[in-house]
């Protein structure tokens, strides 16, 4: 071949490489990652985890989540709502696999690490120190929810100006109904609700309060006490009122506005749910009335990321956003719109907000005060508690 043909050739491939080298997208150095914004939509990985938690809290959960979702697009978190037991229940026999749980009360997470832990091919469910350890979220007590003239009569029938459960057993157990305590014929029967101990963290904690009122104090129960014959029917005449167990709170809450004192006179409910459906009772069938109990118990609604063998490292981190995100104080201030009092110590509950629901709703009996707290007895104790309960055959 010719030198003139030769060096045309090699022009030619000099050309192609220098048009191929501008044509190709430049690699990124190694260690050095993409720029966010050439990283396609297709490219950008999402984490996707669950969040099963007790459902009266779901209102303010909802709202948090439509918030965390514009502001962390990597995480999605798929909402499962069931009452704390029935959860526990279900995630100890492998029907639920959440990456976050928090249920209403941290009584329900000793319960099911103490359960848990009876597998030795178990490791520990949740951590016991550090960020990833359970931590509360908001809280909120058990409250006497009921239609005021009913209120009225069974404060009036136990001499005081709070609601007792010595008065409400009473009342209930008596086959007169509510001439008993000086209510008019006309009412019937006395009508207690409150959910399926079994399922539902307020009931479990109904139970607890009325044992603690009638053994005179607010430290831990133990199993003898349980075992105290005069106790035991005392209890089952104050169930002998609960028309129905429903097996979650929120729903509950919502039954008690929506039928009235045709199905229940009054009930026991958390706070939050109390203040959230308030307003809405005026309208239907008069207004509704709180009462706190003699002593305090406390749902603390921990969140805990679980350390189980199907949550993945890159879960956990994206679970521990969404916890941190709730823990927020923006999200814990947002709380007190929807009832709760935030876990957050640094966010007051007392606010100049004419909409605070602690300060616009104390006419119906809201406070912020509330009475001694309540030592929460040991796992066994309240199982031996659930046990009672269920011999009694009332739920069936």
């Amino acid at each position: 071949m010719k030198p003139r043909a030769l060096l045309l050739i090699g022009m030619l491939a000099a050309l192609l490489g220098v048009f191929y080298l501008l044509a190709a997208p430049m690699a990124p150095l190694q260690g050095t990652p993409e720029p966010e914004s050439t990283v396609l939509p297709s490219r950008r990985r999402v984490t996707d985890i669950t969040f099963l938690y007790s459902t009266e809290k779901r209102a303010w959960v909802e709202a948090a989540l439509a918030e965390f979702e514009r502001t962390h697009p990597r995480v999605r978190v798929t909402l499962v709502g069931r009452g704390s037991l029935e959860a526990a229940q279900a995630i100890l026999e492998g029907r639920e696999k959440p990456t976050v749980w928090s249920p209403a009360d941290s009584a329900e997470l000793r319960m099911l690490a103490a359960d848990w832990a009876t597998d030795a091919s178990h490791g520990p469910l949740f951590a016991t120190e550090g960020d990833a350890a359970p931590h509360p979220l908001v809280i909120t007590p058990l409250v006497f929810v009921g239609w005021q003239d009913r209120m009225e009569v069974l404060r009036k029938a136990g001499g005081g100006a709070a609601l007792s459960w010595k008065t409400l057993q009473r009342a209930v157990a008596s086959d007169r109904g509510w001439p008993a305590v000086g209510g008019p014929p006309e009412w019937g029967f006395v009508k207690l609700g409150h959910t399926d101990p079994r399922k539902s963290n307020s009931g479990l904690q109904a139970l607890l309060s009325a044992t603690l009122e009638y053994l005179g104090r607010r430290e831990s129960v133990k199993e003898g006490d349980l075992l105290d014959p005069g106790y035991q029917a005392w209890l089952q005449g104050l169930e002998r009122g609960v028309t129905r167990f429903e097996p979650s709170t929120g729903t509950f809450m919502t039954d008690l506005v929506r039928y009235g004192p045709s199905r229940y006179d009054l009930a026991l409910v958390y706070e939050s749910l109390a203040i959230a459906q308030l307003d809405h009772a005026q309208g239907r069938w008069g207004p509704l009335r709180v009462d706190y109990p003699p002593v305090t118990l406390w749902s603390d609604h921990p969140a805990a990321v679980l350390q189980a063998d199907w949550v993945t490292p890159e879960q956990r981190e994206a679970a521990l956003e969404w916890v941190a995100f709730l823990r927020s104080p923006e999200v814990q201030a947002r709380a007190l719109a929807f009832g709760f009092r935030p876990a957050d110590p640094s966010v007051p509950l007392k606010t100049p907000d004419a909409n605070n629901p602690f300060t616009r709703l104390a006419a119906h009996g809201i406070r912020v005060d509330v009475p001694p707290a309540a030592d929460v007895p040991d796992a066994s104790v309240l199982r031996t508690l659930l046990e009672l309960w269920t011999r009694m055959g009332v739920g069936r």
